[in-house]
């Protein structure tokens, strides 16, 4: 049997029903616009009734009928007066539109799900802010939260951003582990993926938890304002430092809070350690510090790795040597060994001359040595020096000689690192994710922050001599010879780089050439006793 269409009225009429209501809906719209005076005007006249009806049930009886006669010779007047009711009709109108204008609804407190979440970061810290011998706890379970947090800040999602708690006197904040007990609570019941700051006020039993901003990764290598004999290993919060240098990023020029290394005879922290993970911007660190270091002094490189990341430096003015292999390393921290003590000695038999030390002495040497643990091992294998030994004597006297050695080497190969070189780098770097016990062990201190787990390269931590550990931004200095670096980065680093020279020093051996006036490496201070003036009456304390 054939199916019969349905009548037209039936088919059409849910299309003619959704057409009515749509032009109800805007014709009501319209209205709204157009009467919307109207509707202020009347909410406010309403809102004046209602404030006239209170204000005359709360007049007492007595005085209801002078207020009457009061009320009743203003309106005479002002019938009287020229145009007087126009300008009551006004005022009227005016104070109406006024009182009925729609005001924006202020929140003074939190919502319903914020206040869920701060009593349960209540409750969680019950059992570590309360005893049972307290007579008036501040932390009980079902207790009032308001008493215990005295601020608090939210963000879009319901997160925490800031929170200022109050804790009882007798809790031990002056223990790290009760303190890192509190804050890995505080970091899980406020939402991981994110990096706090805790700052624990022990006078006033105080504990403020607030949220860092990420620190910009926009900055890559340029010449910075700075004098010779200061680095800038990076970037940290403006908080954190008093110092800050004009920068360009990506966005523009600003002023950058500025992590400020001072080297030279008159520094605390002479050398360096950066310590990392694989890929956390290590070797980015040593090649930012070469490019910083090669307007006012001379630079050795010896990388451990083999991979050619200094390979843009090879040949450069002010380059001594670029050395990947264990023999030419070897050559070169030897050489360099022995120009530390050449330094000390003709500085020395110029003090005692009374003249000023040689130029020669005076320019800046600097030692970077990249993964050490790689050349000691392949040493050990040949039954040669370990290469860090041979640093003992620039790690001794290199602050009076005018020699900086910077080390860095990854966490797994961390244990390798000698004596030497542990207690004389006093400035220390921790780059990408790490535990806090193994920021703490590098850095002397643990950070006041909790370490995210995914960072860019770059991030980590710096502490220079006995400061406080302060987060660090490197800026981008990649290598410009690698394809997966950017056109701008390449450009940046490439515009850095000194002019080649027309003969490259191709060994360590060549190197005192370079130095020019340099004459043949002096001996040891512990060799023959020299005819001439004494030499060094001791040498230079060890730091730390």
């Amino acid at each position: 049997m054939a199916r019969r269409p349905l009548p037209r009225i039936l088919s059409s009429g849910s299309v003619q029903i959704a057409r009515s209501r749509e032009i109800a809906r805007t014709a009501a719209d319209s209205a709204t616009d157009v009467l919307h005076p109207l509707i202020t005007v009347s909410r406010g006249l309403r809102k004046l009734a209602a404030t006239a009806r209170a204000k005359w049930a709360a007049t007492p009886k007595e005085r209801r009928g002078p207020t009457l006669f009061l009320v009743a010779a203003c309106v005479l007047v002002i019938a009287l007066m020229p145009y007087g009711p126009l300008l009551a009709l006004v005022t009227l109108m005016g104070a109406a539109a006024w009182k009925g204008r729609e005001r924006r609804v202020v929140r003074t407190g939190p919502d319903d799900a914020e206040i869920a979440r701060l009593k349960g970061l209540y409750e969680a810290l019950v059992p570590y802010f309360s005893v049972p011998d307290d007579p008036a706890p501040l932390f009980t379970h079902g207790g009032d939260w308001s008493g215990a947090f005295t601020e608090y800040a939210f963000d879009g999602d319901g997160r925490p951003t800031r929170l200022r708690i109050a804790y009882p006197p007798y809790f031990t904040d002056g223990e790290p582990d009760a303190r890192a007990r509190i804050e890995h609570l505080l970091h899980a019941k406020s939402g991981r993926g994110r990096e706090y700051r805790f700052d624990w006020d022990e006078e006033g039993n105080r504990l403020v938890m607030s949220v860092l901003p990420a620190l910009p990764t926009t900055i890559a290598a340029q010449r910075f304002v700075t004098v010779p004999g200061e680095t800038v290993l990076g970037f940290t919060d403006a908080d954190a430092v008093q110092r800050t240098v004009p920068v360009v990023a990506a966005d523009g020029t600003e002023d950058a809070p500025a992590v400020v290394w001072r080297t030279g005879p008159r520094s605390t922290e002479p050398h360096l350690l950066v310590v990392g993970q694989p890929g956390s911007g290590t070797t980015s660190l040593l090649r930012s510090i070469a490019l910083q270091a090669l307007p006012h002094g001379d630079v050795m490189i010896i990388e451990g790795g083999g991979t050619g990341e200094y390979a843009c430096l090879t040949g450069r003015d002010g380059v001594l040597a670029v050395e990947c292999g264990l023999s030419g390393s070897l050559a070169g921290l030897e050489w360099a060994a022995h120009e530390t003590e050449r330094r000390l000695i003709a500085a020395n038999r110029a003090r005692q001359a009374g003249h000023p030390a040689p130029e020669d002495t005076r320019r800046p040497l600097w030692i970077l040595l990249d993964r050490p643990s790689i050349l000691g091992h392949l040493a050990a294998a040949d039954g040669r020096t370990d290469p860090q030994e041979l640093l003992q004597v620039p790690l001794r006297h290199g602050r009076a000689a005018q020699v900086t050695v910077v080390v860095a080497e990854q966490f797994d190969s961390a244990e390798t690192l000698s004596e030497a070189v542990r207690a004389h780098t006093r400035a220390r770097i921790v780059l990408g994710p790490a535990e806090p016990e193994q920021i703490a062990a590098v850095l002397g201190a643990g950070p006041h922050t909790t370490p995210t787990p995914q960072v860019p390269a770059g991030r980590g931590y710096a502490r220079l001599g006995n400061g406080p550990v302060l987060r660090l931004q490197v800026p981008a200095t990649p290598d410009p010879y690698d394809d997966a670096t950017s056109e701008t980065h390449r450009k940046a680093v490439l515009d850095l780089l000194p002019e080649r020279r027309p003969a490259t020093v191709a060994t360590a051996a060549a190197v005192a050439t370079v130095i020019g006036s340099a004459p043949e490496p002096a001996p040891a201070p512990r060799a023959e006793p020299d005819p001439g003036p004494a030499p060094l009456h001791a040498p230079v304390p060890a730091e730390g």
